[in-house]
């Protein structure tokens, strides 16, 4: 693989700066799309009289397509070139949106979900490397921070957008199950068009190589510390699962409060938390920022479950608030100590188990509470929810923070 500079083409084609800022837009708008049915689950539910078990089934039909769109797909555009990746992930979420709207059934849910899913993952390590390179080309002299700051925002920020415009959306709209897609239809739309004039950053190689799924490596003289990691980006992602698949019914069943603009808000106070406090800790050292990360969603966890147990609403955002900056600072840190346990090429593979991991803990844990709910009151669910992944940030906390000392 190899980055192309500036080159002729007979096509009309944007300079490097524009495009990076295109590809941002494009990231941004696919992780809002990924999160614009957060607060619409309930309608659905309220539409359809399903259990609340089936949310669940339905949100973790998209984990499951984005840990296979990494596994098969999220390294192919080193040979394949980054655009054409990202073109095919837009369309991709096209096709997912229109889903949407022509199968609004549980089945046709959870088959959105799952496309949606596969687009997300097939973008997200393609655009933060397209950035890097587009990044690089046009401002030489400026090193990687700002792209690797941009990715990170418009990847979280997006994720905390698309909640809330589907809320308002929700709330103030005839037709709050077609208008949010149709929406997103035409700005996905527009995306693909605008990305298909950026700039290419890796040239294709005339010798066609042989497809492989993305190899997953784990070091061995480092293994304990890489689960540690492992463990920190299960436990963030957890808690990203919560707040975009049951919170909402939570909110309207536990907390009585049916609003799905303020369900829409709620889920985007706990990105948006996420992604300024990735912001604002930059220049924290390492230990600090993972010291901060285990003090922000200890403190955000028990708020949550006591929200739950006094039954209020403002304590229960309140914590998501916190916990949603821990989420942030707690995921950042655990790439950073998984990338330090590796170089070259290894480096690539020790991420993409890292990203399988924090993926599967968006999904399974949501699936459990699923069940859970099944059997038990949602108040000793959720608590129940909240100890454990307590625990598990205390422990991988404790083990990331030796470590990076």
């Amino acid at each position: 693989m190899t980055i192309s500079a500036p080159a002729r083409t007979t096509r009309f084609q944007l300079r490097h700066g524009a495009g990076f800022w295109i590809i941002a837009a494009a990231f941004f708008t696919v992780m809002a799309f990924s999160t614009l049915p957060t607060p619409l689950y309930a309608l659905y539910q309220q539409r359809d009289g399903f259990a609340t078990f089936m949310i669940t089934v339905i949100f973790a039909a998209y984990g499951i397509g984005v840990m296979a769109s990494l596994y098969f797909a999220g390294h192919v555009s080193d040979w394949l070139g980054r655009r054409r990746i990202i073109l095919i992930a837009i369309v991709v979420e096209i096709v997912a949106a229109a889903i949407f709207l022509l199968w609004p059934e549980v089945p046709g849910l959870i088959v959105a979900r799952f496309v949606n899913g596969v687009g997300v993952g097939m973008l997200t390590a393609t655009a933060t490397a397209h950035l890097s390179e587009l990044r690089a080309v046009a401002r030489p002299d400026e090193g990687p921070s700002t792209s690797g700051t941009v990715s990170s925002f418009v990847n979280i920020g997006g994720l905390a957008a698309g909640a809330l415009m589907s809320g308002v959306l929700a709330q103030f709209v005839v037709a709050p199950l077609v208008v949010p897609y149709v929406v997103f239809l035409v700005l996905l739309v527009v995306g693909a068009i605008a990305v298909a004039f950026v700039p290419e950053t890796v040239e294709r190689q005339e010798e066609r190589h042989a497809y492989r799924p993305q190899r997953v490596s784990l070091p061995a003289a480092s293994r304990s510390t890489f689960f540690a990691a492992g463990a920190g980006a299960f436990s963030a992602f957890a808690i990203f699962g919560l707040f975009t698949s049951l919170a909402p019914s939570f909110i309207a069943g536990t907390l009585h409060e049916p609003s799905r603009l303020v369900a829409g808000a709620v889920s985007f106070v706990v990105f948006g938390a996420a992604a300024v406090s990735q912001v604002l800790t930059t220049r924290l050292a390492p230990v600090r920022q993972l010291q901060l990360a285990v003090v922000l969603m200890s403190l955000g966890l028990v708020g949550i479950a006591t929200g739950v147990l006094v039954v209020s609403l403002p304590v229960f955002v309140g914590a998501g608030l916190l916990a949603g900056a821990g989420v942030g600072i707690l995921f950042r840190g655990s790439i950073g100590v998984a990338a330090s346990l590796a170089s070259g090429p290894s480096r690539g593979e020790i991420l993409a188990a890292l990203f399988l991991i924090a993926y599967a803990g968006m999904s399974v844990p949501v699936l459990l509470i699923g069940l859970a709910l099944a059997f038990l009151p949602s108040t000793t669910v959720l608590v129940g929810f909240a100890a454990v992944v307590l625990g598990l940030v205390l422990v991988s906390g404790a083990r990331m923070i030796a470590t990076r000392r």
